[in-house]
């Protein structure tokens, strides 16, 4: 679970319902509280219900609290850090690809709009996209047990992309050269691709597979071959 001081570490209201209500923790089970930037600590869950112990849950416990049970320990982030961009479309799709962004490791992960896609947000919007995709990677964070969250842009557009991202850049072209040990962001495009002109602006372009993927199956092949690169897993082309 994600605290916001391990000094005193106190469980927001849907995390306390999801160890006490969906993982059916009890009183003096261990959890692990981490506070997103790779520190973490030990601890043990405090429960004190509303219905007797032994039976049946069918109120909300009235107290749901964490208890330090150890020093507090920190671990080194992942180098170099790791980016996935990928283009704004409809439906749950950029959820799911977030969620498996999130479970791979990736530590920076934007969405856009291109000249091709058919999402629009204002400013209102996008700041409730990026609050609702944040929820889910700090969710999938916590349930693939990684000690760091992922940093979640709100979507912005396609030129703003290219200047928040420095060396290291790529953009996801089908036919385009192999990934390269260089690129550290891999920037996916909508359906129907990015246009001559977005693909111009692109500072290097790289090929996933050799079959055209959606735009949310591209990211997250694009996020396994970079962290597979980083751990070593895979040597790529030099370049």
């Amino acid at each position: 679970m994600f605290v916001a001081d391990l000094a005193a570490p106190e469980l927001e209201p849907a995390d306390a319902h999801h160890l006490a209500q969906v993982l059916r923790l009890d009183d003096g089970d261990p959890v692990v509280a981490a506070d997103g930037t790779g520190a973490f600590c030990p601890c043990r869950i405090e429960i004190a219900r509303s219905t007797p112990a032994g039976a049946p849950r069918t109120r909300r416990p009235a107290l749901v609290r964490l208890q330090r049970d150890g020093a507090i320990a920190e671990t080194a982030a992942p180098d170099p850090p790791l980016g996935v961009g990928f283009a704004l479309h409809k439906g749950e799709r950029p959820e799911w690809a977030v969620q498996k962004l999130t479970e791979l490791g990736i530590d920076r992960i934007i969405t856009f709009t291109t000249e091709r896609t058919v999402v629009r947000l204002d400013a209102a919007a996008a700041r409730r996209r990026g609050d609702r995709l944040r929820r889910v990677a700090r969710e999938a964070a916590a349930q693939c047990r990684r000690l760091t969250l992922p940093f979640v842009d709100d979507p912005v557009g396609y030129a703003e992309v290219l200047t928040r991202f420095g060396t290291g850049l790529a953009v996801a072209e089908p036919e385009a050269p192999p990934i390269t040990a260089a690129m550290t962001c891999v920037l996916v495009g909508p359906e129907g691709g990015f246009t001559d002109g977005e693909l111009a602006r692109a500072p290097a372009l790289v090929g996933l597979t050799d079959t055209v993927l959606r735009t949310e199956t591209a990211a997250v092949t694009a996020g396994a071959l970079l962290v597979a690169i980083r751990s070593g897993r895979l040597r790529p082309a030099v370049g």
